[in-house]
């Protein structure tokens, strides 16, 4: 398990970008806006039909990050990836074991490997596919005794848990962000 820090400041495909941090009841938001993107991001989609790009000039990272449940406990993390019109195209749930807000005022999770892409239904807050990927490296992780089986077995149940919620529409830190974005707290 490895921790990571949401930070997306340092990333070198963006040469001009701003990054602010806002914190709510139960979440840190953090959203960057990528002004000047040197290399555009383009990945795979959900359904597995064709490419979708998630990172260009203009495109947003918005995070809703959970506070307040500290280490060793099974969560998840959302970042919806908008284009430079504001509109969804893709969102993507980090499945971690503990989280917290560093006194950098950054949030940081212990990474479980796997992740849920959910691709939003006609550019809107609906989800039309997931894919829950990373697989082999959750693998990888369990063959190096980095994770035990049964947090494995954990993991992969809590992925399907966060993808069973993001098609229901019941995944807490989806609302969150649409709220955030169409009344950012301010």
């Amino acid at each position: 398990m490895k921790r990571k820090i949401f930070d997306l400041r340092p990333w070198a495909r963006v040469t001009a970008h701003t990054q602010t941090q806002t914190v709510i009841p139960g979440y840190v938001i953090l959203d960057f806006t990528a002004h000047t993107v040197i290399r555009p991001l383009d990945v795979p989609r959900p359904a597995g039909e064709g490419i979708v790009r998630v990172l260009d000039n203009g495109f947003r990272w918005v995070r809703a990050h959970p506070t307040g449940t500290g280490e060793g406990v099974m969560g998840s993390a959302l970042t919806v990836q908008l284009d430079e019109t504001g509109r969804p195209v893709q969102f993507y749930a980090d499945i971690h074991t503990g989280e917290g807000v560093g006194e950098d005022g950054l949030p940081w999770h212990d990474d479980l490997y796997l992740d849920v892409i959910a691709e939003p239904q006609g550019g809107g807050w609906g989800v039309a596919h997931t894919n829950i990927i990373d697989a082999e490296d959750l693998e990888e992780a369990v063959a190096a005794g980095l994770v035990t089986p049964e947090l494995a077995e954990v993991t992969w149940a809590q992925a399907r848990a966060v993808e069973a919620e993001l098609h229901a529409g019941t995944y807490a830190p989806l609302a969150v962000l649409q709220r955030y974005l169409e009344d950012p707290y301010t």
